[in-house]
């Protein structure tokens, strides 16, 4: 048995999002910029992706931009807004547990002299909305906020937040990177009141390399790449017909099948963690369990073991986690994610991720609790006998 336990790093994607990009790649494989008929018909189809994607996010067509994924989506907004309200002011937010896609930026724009803020975050990793509302002044222009930790799952309070902004004379603009939310947890667009959101597409099996922008109506945003203007001169390039394809499937059907897909991620997550609760002993279940977490992930920390030898370990019975962010796990350094919610040492060296989707089976994680209970045990019995 073969089990993916990675979904939050990437998902596999669905047969019927690669025999979409298979058709774009074979019969839709014009320039939609092209003023030929075929060209014109692939405009049309990525209209319609558009709309799939608009739809499933509680948006309208005219305000998502296509990207080539979850990085550039975060790096636009954040750049391109700051970048086209100059005058707005200079100190920015964002919270110590970001991804690197928005927290990289953030050190560069501080190098650049912006004035940030970094948020702390409790044990379970999510913020102070005193902290949050301490920190903001009249100087103050933009806001990232994740809404789903990649790492541990934790849900932030982001209606909350634009409850408090709202009332602001001089409101900052906010941005949420929703990468993880997408697909996963329930959420109106319009009663969250954002003004940028960041999606991408191989998070909800679908294609690698394309993401998308929702950028609200009015919000004043300037490119960061320049070329042919396509994207309303958002974001230039030649478009990513097979990705966009893709992306747009893959968005309609996780919107058709959210509700059941969001139940049975969330019995899979319980019954692994009730599994490996009875199991296995000196365990730390790593960020909140229930409403403020997403049913997609589980960190554990296995104390007295190194999870990356775990990893390996669960790897010979075919069985794929992961020890963080997929984008920073082959560096050797521990998770500012965990580190930020005050874990030890010995907790951050012992993690691993265990993150769902609605394909994985019961039977599935029957054989993860076996296998897991049995790796535990081998490599604690060979570190106590050193």
């Amino acid at each position: 048995m073969e089990v993916y336990l990675d979904n939050a790093a990437t998902t596999k994607p669905r047969k019927e999002v690669i025999d979409m990009m298979n058709k774009a790649l074979v019969q839709y494989y014009a320039n939609p910029s092209s003023l030929h008929k075929k060209g014109v018909e692939v405009e049309k189809l990525i209209k319609t992706a558009r709309k799939q994607i608009a739809k499933a996010l509680g948006s309208n067509e005219k305000e998502i931009y296509f990207t080539s994924g979850g990085t550039e989506s975060n790096n636009l907004a954040i750049l391109g807004s700051l970048e086209g309200n100059k005058r707005k002011g200079r100190h920015i937010i964002t919270t110590k547990i970001e991804h690197p896609s928005v927290l990289n930026v953030f050190k560069y724009l501080e190098e650049k002299g912006y004035d940030v803020t970094y948020l702390s975050v409790d044990g379970d990793g999510k913020i102070d909305i005193e902290q949050f509302k301490n920190s903001i002044n009249d100087d103050t222009a933009f806001i990232s906020i994740m809404y789903v930790n990649n790492e541990v799952g934790t849900i932030q309070p982001i209606e909350e937040i634009s409850s408090i902004l709202k009332s602001m004379t001089n409101r900052p603009i906010f941005h949420v990177d929703a990468i993880q939310a997408f697909g996963k947890i329930k959420f109106n667009l319009k009663k969250l009141n954002v003004d940028l959101m960041s999606i991408s597409g191989h998070k909800i099996h679908g294609p690698k390399g394309i993401g998308a922008l929702y950028i609200k109506k009015g919000t004043k945003i300037k490119s960061i790449i320049f070329g042919g203007n396509q994207e309303l001169g958002i974001r230039s390039g030649t478009e990513n017909v097979p990705g966009i394809f893709g992306l747009g499937t893959a968005s309609d059907l996780f919107k058709r099948e959210f509700e059941e897909n969001i139940k049975k991620m969330a019995k899979l997550k319980f019954k692994l963690l009730e599994g490996i609760k009875s199991n296995v002993k000196d365990i730390k279940i790593n960020g909140t369990i229930g409403e403020n977490s997403t049913p997609h992930i589980l960190n554990i920390s296995f104390k007295g073991i190194r999870g990356e030898v775990l990893l390996h370990s669960l790897e010979q019975d075919k069985i794929y986690v992961s020890t963080g962010s997929a984008c920073s796990s082959r560096k050797k350094t521990y998770s500012h994610v965990l580190r930020e919610m005050g874990l030890c040492e010995e907790e951050m060296e012992g993690a691993i991720r265990f993150s769902f989707s609605p394909f994985n089976t019961e039977e599935e994680i029957d054989y993860v609790i076996d296998r897991v209970t049995y790796r535990v045990a081998e490599l604690r019995k060979v570190i106590a006998g050193r």
